[in-house]
């Protein structure tokens, strides 16, 4: 693990690959799983402003769970997380021309009509944070599911914190990203010097 200010990293952002190959899984990760994802109480408020101008992009299932329960519902943590159609696909996803899910939210950012890009959960996968008192938990999600994207990113070399790097200043701010940088330099010219638990202090 790597410490940097107030968070604990897994150093498996470093030493795992990953680029999403949205051509062959066709952006499976929004249609599957079990729950959706979670979401702060300002980007509620944010989406919910948002939902005329994404709505004839949803499908009429998703219009149907939003319009009964909201767009959130409370998870067995007691968090707000996105609803889901048949306990499994996000009610934001459209399928494009081309078969690919994909977020009907990101499509209004990139059609310029938001400067809200997607929920930062959504934004980092496969990077998941858990909150603690003191710190907050940085690590890697391994899911089957992403098993192409990980074939892919060991295929270019690209280490996850890197494909990764726009939601992490994003969410942790740029000089963040320069110190997760700056140890993973070091470990790689050092490895013997990273221990499992070592702050970036030990690298100024």
């Amino acid at each position: 693990m790597l410490q940097i200010e107030d968070t604990i990293i897994s150093l498996d952002l470093l030493e795992q690959n990953f680029i999403c190959d949205l051509n062959t899984c066709k952006g499976a990760c929004c249609i599957e799983g079990d729950e959706g994802a979670p979401l702060n109480a300002n980007e509620v408020k944010i989406i919910e402003e948002l939902l005329p101008i994404i709505w004839d992009d949803l499908s009429d299932k998703s219009k149907d769970v939003i319009n009964n329960q909201g767009i959130t519902y409370i998870d067995r943590e007691g968090e707000p997380v996105i609803s889901i159609v048949n306990g499994a696909e996000c009610v934001f996803t459209f399928t494009d021309e081309k078969g690919i899910c994909k977020c009907a939210i990101e499509k209004a950012y990139r059609e310029g009509k938001t400067d809200f890009y997607k929920p930062i959960s959504c934004h980092l996968y496969p990077i998941r944070l858990q909150k603690y008192n003191d710190y907050t938990a940085v690590n890697y999600h391994k899911w089957n599911l992403c098993k192409c994207a990980r074939k892919l990113g060991n295929k270019m070399q690209m280490p996850v914190y890197q494909f990764l790097k726009e939601p992490l200043i994003r969410k942790f701010g740029a000089d963040w990203f320069n110190q997760l940088e700056i140890a993973d330099n070091e470990f790689k010219k050092n490895p013997e010097i990273l221990p499992s638990n070592r702050h970036y202090s030990d690298f100024q």
